[in-house]
């Protein structure tokens, strides 16, 4: 896969519990091209969060290997991995994670501020991210001023301020009421149709039928790895 942005080879995560050792996955092999719109899927306790947190770089691999565009993880610095989490992958989360006491250009902002840049540009460019997923003129807003899927455009916004190459998705649309969700998976379409990479983590298969394909996971492995011609998302928006 010469356009591979992931490349995993037999990922595997393993915790000591009170002397014994829990698998939360085991001899994962992947690979995302660039471009992809990909569903991860399973039960509670499949290892879904597991592998997009290894995915992620939030955590380290106890076996196997994972290279992110080309660059063997297991390689880098602690400054280096976290440079790729701020520049190179955003995070949408089900819980949102937006600061309360913040409005919505701060919150989108907070990535920024480890880039260098003025203030000014921040907050120019967090103005940006908030008009592209419909929140315009919403700036000045608290997190509690705001519905549920207003809240998760929002933290689409702040994952998408640095131009971010991956996004990874964990349940974002778990806690928000149907119609909500709905616009929230159409918003992922238009960013993955604009050449965002994303991995949405779900265990509703109403998501999953959003993505190209479908990764499912059962007792830390992975059971299937499925690609579809078209999705409902591609073909509302017309695509062949």
């Amino acid at each position: 896969m010469t356009n591979a942005l992931i490349i995993a080879e037999g990922l595997s995560k393993h915790y000591l519990v009170g002397g014994q050792t829990l698998c939360a996955l085991e001899g994962v092999s992947l690979a995302v091209s660039e471009r992809e719109l990909v569903a991860v899927m399973g039960p509670s306790g499949s290892g879904k969060s597991t592998l997009l947190n290894l995915l992620g770089c939030l955590d380290q691999p106890s076996a196997g290997r994972y290279w992110l565009e080309g660059r063997p993880i297991e390689a880098l610095s602690g400054d280096e991995l976290a440079s790729i989490r701020n520049r190179r992958i955003g995070f949408v989360f089900q819980s949102f994670n937006l600061i309360s006491t913040a409005n919505m250009i701060d919150n989108v902002a907070l990535p920024l501020i480890y880039t260098g840049l003025p203030g000014k540009t921040r907050r120019q460019r967090a103005a940006e991210a908030l008009r592209l997923v419909g929140l315009d003129g919403h700036g000045h807003h608290h997190p509690s001023q705001l519905s549920g899927g207003q809240q998760q455009r929002a933290a689409i916004a702040r994952a998408l301020v640095n131009s971010p190459a991956l996004i990874l998705a964990d349940e974002p649309t778990g806690s928000l009421e149907r119609r909500s969700g709905l616009a929230i998976l159409s918003l992922f379409e238009q960013l993955n149709r604009a050449g965002t990479t994303v991995i949405l983590v779900t265990h509703d298969p109403l998501v999953a039928a959003h993505a190209r394909r479908v990764i499912r996971l059962e007792d830390g492995a992975l059971v299937s790895d499925d690609e579809r011609t078209t999705t409902p998302g591609n073909k509302r928006a017309g695509a062949p």
